[in-house]
């Protein structure tokens, strides 16, 4: 892959992670005054002109149809408690701690990727997930004044979500299109979150209408270029910049809230960011391994 390629996944992943990071500023100025089930109800019902104004100028919607519907069903569900945990998890935590614990999600999806894609993971990404997870406990700190709390294992609830969300995509990849993937996620998070939403639905305020409207712009921009930046670029190379999004909370952080986390809380964001990049590094170490032997690919039980 030429550095040139990798460059621009590079930039484009950091606007996405950017982006991403102003929708979830809009979602939590949002919690205090909408129950975490019509907020994500907000958040894909926001998205879903722009994606269909997406799905329009490139696939066409008839593509749409010939789908593999019951993993598409599975990922919607997975998506809308997914998004709810997140929610409410924004309602009671600065965005840097929750953006801290979520970091365990890639951990969590090469944990997954052995029984459900029959994967094989080395005796060292095993010891990363853990040391990963020994990052989690200091946040969350069980014992002390940390992120224990109904709020903390709602992200570790989402991080989970997201997880088995990432595998249904490697699984959908084969066969459905990126716009299929975004615009049946987008619907069904609308009608199921808002199903779930509508017997406590609280009436729309005028002066949050351009926070929902950037969440929907945001939502879509940072989707469309996340999906580019990994088409450009090495998953590798581009995957770590992901963690930027830390740095995004923490400025929105101060800027909005005026809050900061506390030593203990950077410590173990150091803990599960350095497993994480130490994973993508054997991750594309074992990935090297495999181009390079036949043998050990057929192994891998991919096609």
């Amino acid at each position: 892959m030429p550095r040139t390629s990798n460059l621009s996944g590079i930039l484009v992943m950091l606007f996405a992670v950017g982006v991403f990071s102003l929708m979830d500023a809009g979602l939590k100025l949002l919690t205090p005054h909408y129950p975490a089930t019509q907020v994500a109800a907000l958040r894909g019902a926001s998205s879903l002109p722009f994606v269909m104004a997406w799905v329009a100028a490139t696939v066409g919607f008839r593509s749409l149809l010939r789908v593999r519907w019951s993993l598409h069903l599975l990922r919607a569900a997975i998506g809308v408690g997914m998004m709810v945990a997140f929610v409410y998890a924004l309602r009671h935590l600065p965005l840097s701690t929750a953006y801290t614990i979520f970091f365990v999600a890639p951990l969590m999806i090469t944990a997954l990727s052995v029984p459900i894609l029959a994967e094989r993971v080395g005796a060292r990404r095993w010891l990363a997930i853990v040391v990963g997870l020994v990052g989690v406990l200091v946040v969350l700190r069980p014992s002390g004044e940390g992120a224990w709390s109904l709020a903390g294992l709602a992200v570790l609830v989402a991080a989970a979500g997201y997880a088995v969300s990432a595998i249904t995509v490697r699984v959908l990849a084969r066969s459905d299109s990126t716009q299929a993937m975004v615009f049946w996620l987008m619907l069904m998070m609308t009608l199921g979150a808002g199903a779930l939403a509508w017997p406590h639905w609280v009436p729309l305020r005028l002066e949050h209408a351009w926070i929902i409207a950037g969440v929907g712009v945001a939502g879509t921009l940072g989707q469309i270029a996340i999906t580019e930046a990994f088409s450009r670029g090495e998953a590798s190379v581009i995957a770590p910049f992901e963690y930027t999004a830390l740095g995004w909370g923490l400025g929105l952080d101060i800027v909005l809230w005026g809050v900061l986390p506390d030593r203990i809380t950077w410590l173990g964001a150091a803990i599960i960011v350095a497993s994480g990049l130490y994973l993508i590094r054997r991750e594309r170490i074992a990935h090297e391994s495999n181009s390079a032997s036949p043998r050990s690919t057929c192994e891998s039980g991919l096609p």
